[in-house]
């Protein structure tokens, strides 16, 4: 072989592992793209959810993105929700962000709709649009869109409840459900519970009580409203029964709270008591209209297994220990309300 013939050959070498070379640079480029696009992780923990409001459109949810820090690169999320028609199927709803989570899982969580639920634990609230700001703080919808659900005349009466006692329907207790549930889907899934909750020994005790499940409810108001400790709610409940199959007026003082709005009163006393609503157990008798806060299942138990016991009245301890003192004669209530009156002064509480 030639000088010439093997210069040929070297150069054709050369030439060769150059092209080769190319090759193996241009491949690994667009592997290594495809990798940082698909695979790389990108998702930062500045974040833990990210949300998808309802009715968004692709490029608003892009938007979003970017405004929200969520992402170490917005551009290659775009790149590969393009490839994986992620604007066709993008799905609204609360999605939980793992640091380190890339582009394909994010986008395939997204598409999926996998969402993770949220917890809401509702208990003691007082009023529907306490209730209403509670539920728009952990949910898509806002308040108004709650509070219009309800007040809406034709779902209320299509459940058998009403203006006054709706908030009955609400069995306090911890549920999970999606966060972009309407108004009206939540609505439907607390009557669920409702019927689920209302079983047959629970509406047989009711019934034996010669109260509805609306009124138990509402009773249970009441002695949750009074009780600091649990065990004190069935005698509690025992003696507001005995009251009410007596004809003798509640005079619960939650009541006239709940009726004057005002619950930073601690002495209810004078004027307070002469405001004229249905709610004030001192000038009404019978249970008021509805509930005066979402009472706790402890205290509807406690209703539907109250003690039985004489009692027909009630004052808080002297020792403010949170207890109380119970009596079955006025005599003894006196005694022990003198106790309690002459503890509040001391303490220079007088309202």
């Amino acid at each position: 072989m030639t000088e010439i013939e093997k210069q040929k050959l070297s150069n054709g070498k050369k030439i060769a592992i150059a092209i080769v070379t190319v090759i193996v640079l241009v491949g690994a480029y667009f592997a290594l793209n495809f990798y940082k696009v698909y695979f790389s992780p990108n998702v930062t923990e500045n974040q833990k959810y990210l949300y998808i409001k309802t009715g968004s459109t692709y490029d608003y949810f892009l938007e979003e993105l970017k405004k929200r820090d969520m992402l170490k690169s917005v551009s290659s999320f775009a790149t590969a929700a393009e490839k994986m028609n992620l604007s066709a199927n993008l799905k609204p709803g609360r999605y939980r962000l793992k640091k380190g989570m890339t582009n394909r899982t994010l986008i395939n969580l997204i598409k999926a709709g996998n969402q993770e639920p949220v917890k809401l634990k509702f208990q003691n609230i007082r009023k529907k649009e306490n209730f209403a700001a509670y539920l728009a703080s952990n949910l898509e919808a806002d308040s108004l869109s709650f509070i219009s659900v309800l007040d809406s005349t034709d779902l209320i009466t299509k459940y058998g409840f009403n203006q006054d006692n709706i908030y009955a329907m609400f069995i306090p207790n911890t549920y999970e459900m999606y966060w972009n549930v309407s108004p009206v889907d939540f609505f439907e899934r607390m009557h669920k519970e409702y019927d689920k909750f209302w079983n047959a020994g629970r509406k047989q005790k009711a019934a034996s009580l010669n109260l509805t499940p609306a009124q138990v409810y509402t009773l249970a108001s009441i002695v949750d409203a009074e009780a600091l400790y649990d065990k004190e709610m069935p005698i509690i409940a025992g003696l507001y029964l005995n009251r009410l199959n007596k004809g003798i007026l509640l005079q619960a003082d939650p009541t006239v709270i709940f009726a004057n709005n005002d619950f930073t009163v601690k002495r209810v006393t004078g004027k307070l008591l002469q405001v004229q609503s249905l709610y004030n157990t001192y000038k009404y008798a019978g249970l008021p209209p509805g509930p005066i806060m979402m009472p706790s299942i402890s205290a509807i138990d406690a209703v539907l297994n109250r003690q039985e016991n004489n009692y027909i009245y009630m004052c808080a301890k002297e020792d403010f220990s949170g207890y109380h003192n119970f009596a079955e004669t006025k005599a003894q209530h006196e005694i022990n309300a003198k106790k309690y009156r002459e503890a509040l002064n001391k303490k220079n509480i007088f309202r």
